[in-house]
């Protein structure tokens, strides 16, 4: 056994396998265990955000996601969970965030490379704390790392809150939005490019072809998720400035690929189960926005976990007799560790 780890630990590191890990943590993002899913993800960050003039957060996203794959490896944490990319998705979304909300600072990049490094530890200790429960930490770990970062920032001039909104009390707003086909459409794209906090459709579309790359099932819901809650925002009047940026998307998506793809085995009722989850988690991502607007700070991918933890933790078997463990990520996304060793 001593010899099998120790192997798995050297693919790990090796340069090779350290790449595939890395881009396997940009595809973990949408629990997808592909190097290609995760590349095609990172053609859009970089995409979008240039087009966007923002190239930093490209850059952020890439130095976090090498930060936190290295960090697991140095922790010698399991290898299986390097090897499908556990290690680096939390990180690549730090990445993301850090130059999305605050200055272009030395400052900011080296607070990045410390969250992107404390969101592994952190997702060990939450999904030890969780596993009774039989449930993951999913994203949360760089949400709670980036909430403490972002609200950081208002007391420290090294890290500046340049990009963050006032923080205040919900006012009015408008609910008008443009509903022509072209926008529609342009607005359901956003909503899958808003998981890496990219305002861009194309971006959109290279993550939905990625999800395409690795399994047609995940990138079907998380079309549907996203269509699913521009319905909901639109029929129930929410914000037309976020609707048109996609805002009101991106958490649901990942609910919808979590139940219908990930967490239960597919099937009718857990369709029906997903669905009802996915529309679900449009009023907690807006409940999450009046909540988070007096301090000042994005809600993240936050409503995406709550929703989730909220349908995963009745454990309803459907399909499955002796119940669910939603503690990890379901077997399909094991399908390459035989090939390393790991466990």
């Amino acid at each position: 056994m001593a010899n099998k780890t120790i192997m798995t630990y050297e693919a790990v590191s090796s340069p090779a396998q350290f790449v595939r890990s890395m881009l396997r943590g940009a595809g973990q993002v949408m629990f997808q265990n592909s190097e290609w899913t995760g590349l095609l993800f990172l053609c859009g960050i970089f995409w979008g955000s240039y087009a966007s003039g923002t190239g930093i957060v490209a850059w952020g996203a890439l130095l976090g996601l090498a930060v936190s794959t290295f960090t697991g490896r140095l922790l010698r944490l399991p290898a299986g969970d390097g090897i499908q990319g556990l290690w680096g998705f939390n990180g690549v979304l730090v990445g993301c965030a850090f130059p999305t909300f605050m200055g272009n600072t030395v400052w900011m990049w080296l607070a990045l490379v410390f969250c992107a490094a404390l969101t592994v530890w952190v997702r060990t200790a939450m999904n030890n704390v969780m596993a009774p429960w039989k449930v993951n930490s999913f994203t949360f770990p760089f949400v709670f790392c980036t909430w403490i970062f972002l609200l950081a920032a208002r007391a420290m001039n090294g890290i500046q809150p340049e990009y963050m909104s006032d923080p205040t009390l919900p006012e009015a707003f408008s609910a008008a939005v443009d509903t022509g086909f072209g926008r529609l459409l342009e607005y359901w794209l956003k909503g899958i490019g808003q998981v890496f906090l990219i305002d861009s459709w194309v971006a959109g579309l290279l993550f939905l072809i990625g999800l395409m790359l690795c399994d047609r099932r995940a990138a079907l819901w998380a079309a549907v998720g996203s269509a699913l809650a521009l319905a909901v925002a639109l029929a129930f009047g929410a914000s037309g400035t976020a609707i048109e940026n996609g805002l009101y998307g991106f958490s649901p998506v990942l609910t919808a690929i979590a139940l219908a793809t990930v967490f239960y085995k597919p099937s009718m009722q857990s369709a029906a189960w997903a669905l009802l989850g996915t529309a679900f988690t449009v009023f907690v991502q807006a409940g999450m926005d009046t909540l988070t607007a007096p301090l000042g700070i994005a809600t993240l991918t936050a409503p995406f976990c709550v929703a989730t933890w909220l349908f995963l933790l009745p454990l309803l078997k459907f399909d499955e007799p002796d119940g669910p463990d939603h503690s990890n990520w379901n077997a399909d996304n094991k399908k390459h560790l035989n090939r390393y060793g790991a466990k």
